[in-house]
């Protein structure tokens, strides 16, 4: 009768917490451009490859001046041919097959660089990101990790984890429409506010605002932020966090110091709120489309082919970003 009692009590609580829910509830959104976006997510799967004419003539290396053999390959040949097999998911085996493939049905007189060509030329290549020229951007940065080796979910959950799996950190920062600005691939055991100065490096527009969550709460990152004026500086202060610049100092107020004391005055949700704060979720859709799209495995087995892998598989989302986006709204009612 007692396991009975609570049995019920423990339903009634989580259909009260429902019923919570479901009165505050989320926002709901509907797409405005549904037919153009539908038709983008169709060209992402499209085997229609154009390449360009100017490609031809860029495809073979040109002669560096210096001793010993001189590649055949340019790097446009070598970044082509990974960004194919990386949008159909293939190994470097595979990417060879499938280039080759298609040059036969193009009908072009190019060679094709084979599977140890790629991954040679994976760890010196230069990629570099399709990024369009914009001033003022709101800077979001953020981490994930990515399997190098190791168990599937599966047999974690069966028999736990060994000492061989092994992770990389992915850093990158974004804009609130998608857009990748910057990359860093580190270590797991790297801390994500040691890689803010990378970041912002590789970032050449005007930062207007930063957003990130509190593992970049500290000094150095706000110098940083200082460094290239960043008006709006968007970090939640840590639960435990004190003042840094009391109010008799001479100085300027201290963003993080404004930040603190409006958190203090009203609540953190508050702050987050009128701040804009909650635009960094969209770092966290950019993972997760990362992780839909390749996985969240690394092929490569050195950093600096992996390196490589991240910025290959960035500028294909970037290239995708451009084929088309939703435009959604919020339902009211």
């Amino acid at each position: 009768m007692a396991k009975t009692t609570q049995k019920s009590k423990k339903r009634t609580l989580v259909k009260a917490l429902k019923d919570k829910q479901q009165k505050k509830g989320k926002k709901k959104y509907k797409v405005r451009n549904w037919h153009e976006y539908n038709e983008a997510l169709k060209q992402r799967g499209s085997v229609i490859v154009w390449i360009e004419e100017e490609a031809f003539k860029k495809w073979y290396a040109k002669p560096t001046g210096k001793r010993g053999a001189q590649p055949l390959y340019s790097d446009l040949a070598v970044t082509s041919a990974l960004k194919i097999g990386k949008v159909y998911g293939q190994k470097l085996r595979q990417t060879e097959g499938l280039v080759t493939s298609l040059f036969g049905l193009m009908r072009l007189d190019l060679d094709v660089p084979d599977y140890s060509t790629l991954s040679r030329r994976g760890e010196t290549v230069v990629v570099r990101l399709p990024k369009d020229e914009k001033e003022g951007i709101t800077l979001i940065i953020d981490s994930t990790g990515l399997k190098v080796f190791g168990e599937g979910e599966w047999k974690v959950r069966k028999h736990g984890y060994s000492k061989r799996r092994t992770w990389r950190k992915f850093h990158v920062g974004i804009t609130p429409d998608g857009e990748v600005r910057a990359t860093e691939l580190t270590e797991n055991s790297v801390g994500d506010n040691e890689t803010a100065p990378s970041l912002f490096a590789q970032e050449e527009s005007t930062i207007d605002a930063f957003a990130g969550d509190g593992a970049y709460d500290t000094r150095d990152v706000y110098n940083l932020c200082r460094e290239r004026n960043v008006s709006r500086i968007l970090i939640p202060p840590q639960k435990n966090a004190l003042i840094w610049q009391h109010g008799n100092s001479h100085a300027p107020p201290h963003p993080r110091d404004e930040n603190l004391r409006t958190i203090r005055r009203t609540s953190r949700e508050r702050w987050k709120e009128d701040v804009g704060y909650h635009v960094r979720s969209l770092v966290e859709t950019f993972m997760f489309r990362y992780k839909t799209i390749f996985g969240d495995k690394l092929d490569a087995r050195n950093m600096p082919q992996q390196t490589t892998e991240i910025l290959i598989k960035s500028s294909i989302l970037n290239r995708m970003l451009k084929l088309g986006m939703p435009d959604s709204y919020v339902v009211v009612g």
